[in-house]
């Protein structure tokens, strides 16, 4: 169990706070010079850095227990603010869960970028959960698609079963898709437009059965489906998924069509983009309510080597005392993790930590090795 509380770390905080102002100094001059661009394309553009490479297609994750969070993010009152995320559409229902002001979904790869762009598309185009599932599966929007809004997600599956791929309705949406893509004003190249028409394929051809898929390593035949991370709960059994809830899905499409879930490139160690966000954050007010990693530090600490970058990223981040880190867990060090739920197929445990608690223990030096991360540096649910 995790305590914040002290002058002592009042005053260390405080004091990271001063040297986080200097190491922002170079971004604020620059941005002094001229006015940036505060378009969603404009945007994207500032924030981002070039992009990288990581050995797996996260078309959608892989973790089973995402929405094991749900009681300690309450219990820890994290809610609106700033947002920060890696990798597909989980990040979806933990914004519905959190309700930020904005939200940045920062990752190395850019193929995630363009995959978040088709995902907007197809939000913008939607009225509720089956128009958007039938969009993105190339099923033709049923005349009656009005009447299941705030139906249960069961109902939701059901109706859209029904309902076959359609080449014309694939044609029609991808059309649609594409020229609402073309006015976000992000520079898109060939390749580009090839990787979004790919994941846009994936989805019509795999539907729910679409899995999260790794590059030169072996694909575990029980990685969840699609439409098994749609239908996951809470550790009490509630189906708040962005799809399994309408609430979830409407307040997520709100945020799309105000341009206000921005995709960026960037390294959680690097030099720019983290940084960058922090300024944009500082600048507008807001802390950084959650800032979700999966399980990146594993690879920053045991085959990058960038753990350190990270962590001093994470030091300048604008927060108060209820700001978290969440972060998974997926059972190797031959050890169980104590939040891990038993479950057919569940390979990850979630857990979150207060950002005082990690920038304390890595200050003081605690944070060596990646079990020092996971074991004990969470809060109960």
């Amino acid at each position: 169990m995790i305590v914040i509380s002290s002058l002592r770390i009042r005053r260390s905080i405080a004091a990271r706070v001063v040297a986080a102002a200097l190491l922002l100094q170079p971004l604020h001059a620059a941005h002094a010079q001229r006015a940036p661009d505060s378009s969603f394309g404009g945007l994207v553009a500032r924030l981002s850095e070039p992009s990288g490479y990581f050995d797996s297609d996260n078309i959608i994750t892989n973790e089973v227990s995402y929405l094991h969070v749900a009681s300690q993010l309450e219990k820890a009152g994290v809610h609106g603010g700033v947002y920060i995320g890696v990798g597909p559409d989980q990040n979806f229902s933990y914004i519905a869960l959190i309700r930020p002001s904005i939200a940045f979904m920062l990752d190395i790869r850019r193929d995630n970028l363009l995959e978040h762009l088709l995902f907007k598309s197809l939000f913008e185009m939607s009225r509720n959960r089956l128009e958007y599932l039938c969009l993105l599966f190339g099923k033709p929007v049923p005349a009656d698609v009005g009447q299941w809004t705030g139906r249960s997600i069961s109902e939701v599956l059901a109706r859209l079963a029904g309902i076959r791929v359609d080449s014309q309705a694939v044609a029609s949406t991808r059309q649609a898709s594409n020229d609402r893509i073309a006015h976000y004003g992000v520079s898109l190249d060939a390749r580009d437009r090839g990787i979004i028409d790919r994941y846009r394929t994936t989805f019509v051809t795999d539907g729910l059965d679409t899995r999260y898929s790794s590059i030169g390593r072996n694909n575990r035949s029980d990685y969840p489906s699609f439409g098994r991370l749609i239908m996951e709960t809470d550790r009490a059994g509630r189906q708040i998924s962005y799809l399994g809830d309408e609430k979830a899905f409407q307040f997520v499409r709100s945020m799309q069509v105000s341009d206000r879930i921005v995709p960026v490139v960037g390294n959680v160690a690097g030099d720019k983009a983290v940084k960058a966000i922090a300024l944009y954050a500082t600048e507008h007010r807001l802390n950084v309510s959650a800032f979700y990693l999966s399980n990146v530090e594993q690879y920053l600490m045991t085959r990058d080597g960038g753990f350190d970058g990270f962590a001093k990223n994470v030091t300048i981040l604008p927060h108060d005392s209820t700001g978290v880190i969440i972060r998974s867990y997926f059972g190797r060090f031959g050890r169980q993790h104590p939040l891990f739920v038993p479950a057919p197929g569940n390979l990850s445990t979630s857990m979150i930590e207060p950002i005082d608690a990690f920038i304390r223990a890595f200050v003081a030096g605690d944070l060596r090795t990646y079990p020092d991360l996971v074991f004990d540096r969470f809060i109960k649910p």
